[in-house]
C-alpha cells in the first residue's frame, strides 16, 4: 500500500496567495484530512498563511438565521453586487449532513441553491457538512476560512439554517449578518434562546412584502435595543430583496463600516486572536471531552497558554494534542501544562 503523497506547505501557501484556484481546492482538502500526517502538513500551510499579515487580511462575514429566510439567495445577490465591484469572494457554504449510512456529506453537495452561470476566477465556493454539530457550523470552517482569507478579499460563511443552536458562527466572523423574515414570530424565540445578541447587521430580507417587513423589522429593532452590547455600535436594521436587488448598497455598506469600526477601534486584531484560541479549545474538547482538557489545566488554562505569545494558533493546536495523547501513554511526562518549565520546553518556536 503506497503512502499518501502530501503538498509541500510553503509551495502550497505561496499558489494559494497567487489565487490559484487549484491550490485553494488543494489546500481545503488537506484541512478536512483527519491523518495525523496530513494534520503535520496542515498546521505547516496554515503557519505559512498566518502571522501578522494574516490577521490582518480581509473581511470574514458570517451569515445566519432560520431556514426560508433566503439566506442563499440574499448571498447570491451580495456576491453579485461584490464582483461587479472588482472585490474577490470566497464561501464557505455550511450545509446539513446526510446521513452517515450515505456517506455523511452536504446534502446540497456543490451549492447549487447559489446560481452563478458564469466561470469566474474571483469567486471560489466550498460546500461542507456540518457533521451534525448542533452549533451551525463544523470545526474545520476556521481554518478553512484562515486560509480563503488568504487569498480572497471577502469570505463569507453561511451556515445551516437550523435555528436557535446557530451560535459558533460568533467565534467566526469578523461580521455576523443576521438574515431575517416577514411575519415568521421568530424574533421572540431569538430573543428568548440569545441568537439576537449575536449579529452585528441584521437584513430582513423579502422586503417586497411591504408592511410585513417593515413590521419585522419594527420588532428587531426594538429586540437588538434591549440588549446589553456595545453602546459604540448601532448594530442595523436594514430591509433588503434578494428577488429585485433592493437595499443592497446600504447593507453591504453596513458591513463594511463594521469592519472599518473594528479597526478604529483596534478591536479587530484582538477578535481574530480570540476566535483562534476558541477554536483551539473546541477542537480539543470534541476529540477529547472536557477530561482532556482537564488535562492541560481546562479550558481557562489552555486559553492562558495560547495568549502567552504562540507565534501560530495552528501549530499550537497540533502540540497540545500531542501533549494531551502523550498523558495516555506509559512515557514520563510533566502532570500539568501550567508549570514555567513545562510551558517552556513546548514553546514553539
Amino acid at each position: 500500500m503506497t503512502s499518501l503523497r502530501l503538498p509541500d506547505p510553503e509551495q502550497l501557501a505561496a499558489r494559494i496567495r497567487r489565487g490559484e484556484r487549484a491550490a485553494v481546492a488543494s489546500g481545503l482538502n488537506l484541512l478536512d484530512n483527519k491523518l495525523d500526517t496530513a494534520r503535520q502538513c496542515a498546521a505547516r500551510l496554515l503557519a505559512a498563511l498566518g502571522g501578522k499579515q494574516g490577521l490582518g487580511a480581509g473581511h470574514l462575514i458570517g451569515i445566519t438565521g432560520p431556514p426560508g429566510a433566503g439566506k442563499s439567495s440574499l448571498l447570491a445577490a451580495m456576491i453579485r453586487e461584490w464582483r461587479q465591484a472588482g472585490r474577490t469572494v470566497g464561501v464557505l457554504a455550511v450545509d446539513p449532513s446526510s446521513r452517515p449510512e450515505l456517506g455523511g456529506g452536504a446534502l446540497l453537495g456543490d451549492r447549487i441553491r447559489i446560481k452563478n452561470t458564469a466561470y469566474d476566477e474571483g469567486l471560489f465556493i466550498r460546500s461542507l457538512a456540518n457533521r451534525s454539530q448542533l452549533g451551525g457550523v463544523a470545526s474545520e470552517v476556521w481554518p478553512m476560512s484562515w486560509l480563503m482569507l488568504a487569498c480572497f478579499d471577502l469570505v463569507v460563511v453561511e451556515t445551516v439554517g437550523v435555528g436557535q443552536t446557530e451560535i459558533d458562527i460568533a467565534e467566526i466572523g469578523d461580521t455576523v449578518c443576521y438574515v431575517a423574515q416577514p411575519a415568521s414570530g421568530d424574533s421572540i424565540q431569538y430573543l428568548k434562546s440569545g441568537i439576537i445578541e449575536i449579529p452585528d447587521v441584521f437584513a430582513v430580507n423579502k422586503a417586497d412584502l411591504g408592511a410585513l417587513a417593515n413590521r419585522t423589522a419594527g420588532e428587531l429593532a426594538r429586540s437588538v435595543s434591549r440588549q446589553d452590547r456595545r453602546e459604540d455600535w448601532d448594530y442595523p436594521v436594514c430591509l433588503v430583496s434578494a428577488a429585485n436587488h433592493s437595499g443592497l448598497a446600504p447593507f453591504l455598506a453596513h458591513i463594511d463600516r463594521h469592519r472599518q469600526f473594528l479597526v478604529a477601534n483596534r478591536l479587530f486584531d484582538e477578535l481574530r486572536a480570540r476566535h483562534q484560541r476558541a477554536w483551539v479549545i473546541r477542537l480539543l474538547k470534541d476529540e477529547f471531552g472536557t477530561f482532556g482538557l482537564g488535562l492541560l489545566g481546562g479550558a481557562a488554562g489552555v486559553d492562558e497558554w495560547l495568549r502567552a505569545g504562540r507565534p501560530n494558533q495552528f501549530e499550537a493546536y497540533v502540540c497540545l494534542r500531542k501533549q494531551i495523547l502523550a498523558k495516555f501513554l506509559p512515557t514520563n511526562q510533566p502532570s500539568s501544562l501550567t508549570t514555567k518549565e513545562h510551558l517552556h520546553e513546548q514553546a514553539i518556536v
